[in-house]
C-alpha cells in the first residue's frame, strides 16, 4: 500500500505546490504523520505553526490519504475561517485597542462558535455549518461550508493553535515597531494575552494531541509570506496591496507569539515537525 500513498501523495503536493517530492522523503517524512493520526486511538487534532509553513499543504495531504487509504474521513476546521466579522473588530478596535482591527491574533476568532462545532462533531450532530473567511475582503463570506457527513478524524489548523499565554516579562517587553509605537500602554498585548490564558486554552484542552510544525526562525516567515501571497491566486489582490512593507507590519502583529511558540511548543506538542528554511521536513519527534 506504500506505493501506492507515495505516488498519490507526489501527484497531490506537484498539484498543489509545482513541486516534486523524492519517494524517499516521503516514506521518510510525511507517511509517519499520516500513520501517527491513522492508528491513533484519539481522533481530535490540532496542527499549529506560523504562517507559510505549509500547514494547509500538509492537512489537505492527511485529510485526502487517511480518506483514501485507511477509509477515515477528516473534518478540517481552519481557525482562519472563524475570524470575527469586519463590524466586530471594528468595534473592538474602537471600544478596547485600534490594532483589533487587523485579524489574527487571540480575541480575533469566534471561539464560542468553534467550540459550538466541535461539541457537534463530538456528539455526530451533522450537518454542520462552517463559517468561510475570505481574506480579500477581510470580511467573513456570506457562503458557508456545509459538512454533510460524519467524520471519524477532526483536524484543527491553525497559525497559533496550541499556543499557551506568554509570561509577563516577555509579554511587556517590546520587541518591534508595532509594539513601540502602536501598544504603547500593552493594552492590545494583554488583551490577546488574556483570551489565550482562558478562551483558547479551553479550545485547545479539547484535542487529544497537538502537533507543531517548528520554523528555524522567525526571520524566515517573512519570505515564505511573500512567496505564499505570490503562489495564491485567489489572493492576487491582497498581494497587490501587500507589499514588503505591508507584510512586515503585518507579519509584526503575529511576531511575539509566533516566537514564544517556537520556544515553548517544542516541550509542549505530541508531535514536533522540524522544517528547514526551505519549508522542507528534516525530523520529526513524537512524545
Amino acid at each position: 500500500m506504500n506505493k501506492e500513498i507515495i505516488l498519490n501523495i507526489q501527484k497531490q503536493f506537484l498539484s498543489s505546490t509545482n513541486k516534486r517530492l523524492s519517494k524517499t522523503y516521503i516514506n521518510n517524512n510525511i507517511l509517519p504523520i499520516i500513520e501517527y493520526i491513522a492508528f491513533s486511538k484519539k481522533n481530535k487534532f490540532l496542527i499549529g505553526g506560523s504562517q507559510g509553513i505549509g500547514k494547509s499543504t500538509l492537512v489537505n495531504i492527511l485529510k485526502k490519504n487517511l480518506q483514501i487509504f485507511y477509509k477515515k474521513k477528516v473534518l478540517v476546521l481552519c481557525l482562519d475561517d472563524y475570524y470575527l466579522t469586519k463590524k466586530e473588530r471594528v468595534f473592538l478596535s474602537k471600544n478596547v485597542h485600534p490594532l483589533l482591527i487587523t485579524r489574527g491574533v487571540p480575541g480575533t476568532h469566534d471561539i464560542d462558535k468553534l467550540i459550538n462545532d466541535i461539541k457537534r462533531f463530538n456528539n455526530s450532530k451533522f450537518p454542520i455549518l462552517i463559517p468561510i473567511f475570505d481574506k480579500l475582503i477581510d470580511d467573513r463570506s456570506s457562503r458557508i461550508k456545509k459538512e454533510i457527513s460524519k467524520a471519524d478524524i477532526l483536524i484543527l489548523e491553525g497559525w497559533c493553535c496550541g499556543a499557551s499565554d506568554i509570561k509577563s516579562s516577555y509579554l511587556l517587553k517590546n520587541i518591534n515597531k508595532l509594539e513601540k509605537n502602536r501598544d504603547k500602554n500593552t493594552i492590545w498585548r494583554k488583551y490577546y494575552n488574556s483570551k489565550l490564558k482562558n478562551e483558547y486554552s479551553k479550545l485547545f484542552n479539547i484535542f487529544d494531541k497537538t502537533i507543531f510544525l517548528k520554523a528555524p526562525s522567525f526571520k524566515y516567515i517573512l519570505n515564505w509570506r511573500i512567496k505564499q501571497e505570490k503562489m495564491n491566486k485567489s489572493n492576487a489582490k491582497i498581494h497587490k496591496k501587500m507589499n514588503k512593507k505591508n507584510l512586515i507590519n503585518f507579519i509584526e502583529h503575529y511576531e511575539k507569539i509566533t516566537k514564544y511558540m517556537l520556544k515553548e511548543l517544542p516541550n509542549q506538542a505530541n508531535m514536533v515537525i522540524k522544517v528547514d528554511k526551505k519549508q522542507n521536513i528534516t525530523s520529526f519527534s513524537i512524545k
